[in-house]
């Protein structure tokens, strides 16, 4: 494994937040299986899943899965309205617990962060330790669990994160890094989706030890950029550091779907999901956006951006959401009917709210 990047990382990732948070809230629903979405309106609603637990996982349901199939799994499933404002609350706790353990700390959204603790914690065995003092804390202020994952680089923790959910952990040393891979499914490579692995599976690559030792010139043939991005991941090449949000140029949210999304209101659904996540974080960071910008990837793989830029400072939700599902449609408008596989939020240009400012005339 090539790995230039300094200190241990830690990938830690709530378990199902939103429908943890719910269960947390009403403990009769332990045990039942949970969904946090539209109303399905017996099986005849529009929308989305936003998350689920554990319990209607076992069904086959997955989020940015309509909800109306996800009645049609479960149809005895508990279907509970996204509450976005409690979500926030609880994420703004659970990150200023995860803070105070870091050297370094980038929060990526409302349930995901990275640390580097290298300077706190010399080694792995001391490093598993100080990640069980994290979960501990954060179940005993929240009663929430969380998995986390440890390795030399950021995408090794992300996959280590999710090998034994929920409230897993799990650390891989930088020598283990090629027996822990190896032997694992693409799809557990993060951005690899349904037609990836699909597509991937008709070369004849099954897990990510295949990757590595597949040709990485007909990788970037098929995949573009985002082949070479799987070769290097599948060698546990990431150098990419946490990234403290000192100075933030963007902030982003991205989804990418088990299965390609073809309804434009299904789509809306999902770009409302992105644009609240987006939203907390904008709040969370206290900054203003000038511009908003779709990304939009396609069941071909192809990639495309629409961006809208208001003449002053924005600081609304609602904004956010409707610009991106403007663009959207106008790009469906443009280019026919339209299978994505992969949908993301995007504001940017952004200006930091001083103390005292608080009205939007401010920034105008």
């Amino acid at each position: 494994m090539d790995d230039t990047s300094n200190g241990i990382k830690f990938h830690i990732d709530m378990d199902s937040f939103y429908s943890s948070v719910e269960v947390r809230e009403n403990p009769e629903l332990q045990g039942f299986p949970v969904i946090v979405g539209s109303d399905p309106k017996n099986g005849t609603g529009r929308g989305v899943v936003s998350t689920c637990s554990y319990e209607a996982r076992k069904y086959g349901i997955s989020s940015a899965m309509p909800v109306s199939k996800a009645y049609r799994l479960c149809p005895h499933a508990v279907f509970l309205p996204v509450n976005m404002e409690l979500y926030k609350q609880v994420s703004s706790r659970v990150m200023n617990i995860i803070k105070k353990f870091s050297d370094k700390f980038e929060q990526v959204s409302v349930d995901e962060a990275y640390l580097e603790i290298g300077k706190t914690v010399g080694n792995y065995e001391d490093a598993v330790r100080y990640a069980q003092q994290i979960k501990d804390k954060i179940y005993n202020y929240e009663k929430l669990t969380c998995s986390i994952g440890i390795a030399p680089n950021k995408t090794i923790a992300k996959i280590a994160s999710d090998f034994k959910k929920p409230d897993g952990l799990t650390a891989i040393k930088p020598e283990e890094v090629e027996n822990f891979l190896s032997p694992l499914p693409v799809s557990k490579i993060p951005g690899v989706g349904k037609k990836t692995n699909e597509a991937l599976d008709n070369l004849g690559v099954k897990t990510i030890g295949d990757l590595k030792n597949f040709d990485v010139q007909v990788l970037i043939g098929k995949f573009g950029k985002s082949g070479l991005r799987m070769y290097q991941i599948a060698k546990g090449i990431d150098n990419r550091e946490v990234e403290e949000q000192t100075e933030v140029k963007s902030i982003s949210k991205e989804d990418t779907f088990d299965e390609d999304i073809a309804d434009p209101i299904t789509a809306e659904e999902i770009i409302d999901i992105l644009s609240d996540e987006v939203h907390n974080s904008l709040v969370k960071k206290k900054y203003l956006f000038k511009t908003v910008t779709l990304k939009l990837r396609l069941d071909d793989f192809t990639t495309c951006t629409r961006s809208k830029t208001f003449v002053s400072y924005r600081s609304e939700a609602g904004v956010i959401k409707k610009e991106s599902k403007e663009l959207m449609n106008q790009f469906i408008k443009n280019n026919g009917n339209c299978k994505f596989r992969l949908l993301g939020v995007e504001v940017s240009k952004l200006f930091k709210i001083k103390d005292g400012q608080t009205m939007i005339t401010d920034f105008l």
